[in-house]
């Protein structure tokens, strides 16, 4: 199936004032009195521990020294005078961020008491309020069936409850039954916020991953200028399946069903296999994209997941430092990743 072209920005109208921010207050302020009290602490005050290399404009060029971030080199500059010379960098006093959100169907399933897309509602209004608060300014573009939405890059506590309040509009739709062959395609939304980002922001990339293969070169172009963050949510059912009898599956992109026997231990193997090769898979992705990855399961604590991240961060910090550092995962397995397809029991 032959992709489909970015959409233009007349093509993605903004959407009108919202009248109501009702339920999105609620929703932050429930978390600003658990989750971001807990995360400033954590920080002790310096925020910008979870956004390193965040905000960064080219202030002068010199020679390499040992020990300098080899990531830094400028191979333009070293190629014309022969002499390897890097980059240096003075932080922006204002930092813009982009959520680069996926809402497909699959988002919507959760086993238990909270589904995918709740755990990115409660991921979005910590860290937009967490920016916001410190005179920066965020962004989104959602991504439903196709980009649904831009929301320009403001700041100030309002324009986050309006955020969260078309998120909350969004989960409060009627699920769609999509045709037979229809799939998320990440690279239409990567491929939108290359186009929408002309200044170095930092980005997160919130999705189950559950798509079409061909995203990883775009997740790497918009690296090479951008923070990028990606942001895995899971759910324990979709990695290993209990022994539930003879039940319904449906694939939650295509909506495709079919009867399985999850008593059947050799298929729950299967299962089990099948899921940790996705893993691999998309941690090798990642990997290759150069992008940081962050998980977080429907039973994880969103805290402790963040609080993961930022020793992770801050280790990574210390060996950049010293020389080279590779991306790094967050994630209470050590096992970050699912790509491709994925096929979970029916609500």
């Amino acid at each position: 199936m032959p992709s489909k072209p970015p959409p233009s920005p007349e093509s993605v109208p903004a959407a009108p004032p919202l009248p109501g921010l009702g339920e999105a207050e609620a929703v932050l302020r429930r978390l600003e009195w658990t989750a971001l009290r807990r995360l400033d602490g954590l920080l002790e005050g310096d925020y910008r521990t979870l956004f390193r290399g965040l905000g960064l404009d080219l202030a002068d060029l010199r020679e390499y020294q040992f020990n300098d971030d080899v990531r830094h080199i400028d191979w333009n500059v070293t190629a014309r005078v022969q002499v390897p010379h890097v980059r240096q960098f003075q932080q922006e006093r204002e930092v813009t961020a982009w959520f680069l959100l996926d809402l497909s169907a699959s988002m919507r399933f959760g086993a238990h008491e909270r589904s995918k897309q709740d755990v990115l509602l409660a991921f979005v209004g910590v860290f937009a309020r967490l920016l916001t608060r410190h005179g920066n300014r965020i962004g989104a573009i959602v991504y439903g069936d196709g980009i649904e939405t831009v929301i320009p890059a403001q700041g100030g506590r309002r324009h986050v409850l309006q955020l969260l309040h078309r998120l909350v509009v969004h989960a409060r739709r009627p699920a769609r039954n999509p045709p037979l062959a229809s799939a998320t395609d990440l690279s239409e939304l990567l491929g939108r916020a290359g186009a929408l980002m002309r200044r170095r922001s930092m980005v997160f990339l919130v999705s189950d991953f559950i798509c079409e293969p061909g995203w990883t070169e775009p997740l790497g172009r918009l690296a090479q200028r951008h923070d990028v963050l990606a942001v895995r949510l899971v759910d324990p059912l979709e990695r290993e399946l209990p022994d539930l009898g003879i039940v319904p599956m449906q694939d939650a992109e295509t909506g495709e069903q079919l009867l399985v026997d999850t008593h059947d231990a050799g298929f729950r193997q299967r299962f089990a296999a099948a899921a940790r090769q996705r893993e691999a898979q998309l941690r090798i992705a990642f990997g290759d994209a150069g992008v940081d990855a962050l998980e977080l399961s429907t039973d994880d604590d969103l805290i402790d997941a963040i609080r993961r991240f930022v020793g992770l961060r801050k280790l990574r910090a210390r060996l950049a430092a010293g020389g080279g550092a590779p991306s790094v995962r967050a994630s209470p397995s050590d096992v970050p990743a699912d790509g491709g397809r994925n096929v979970v029991p029916m609500a």
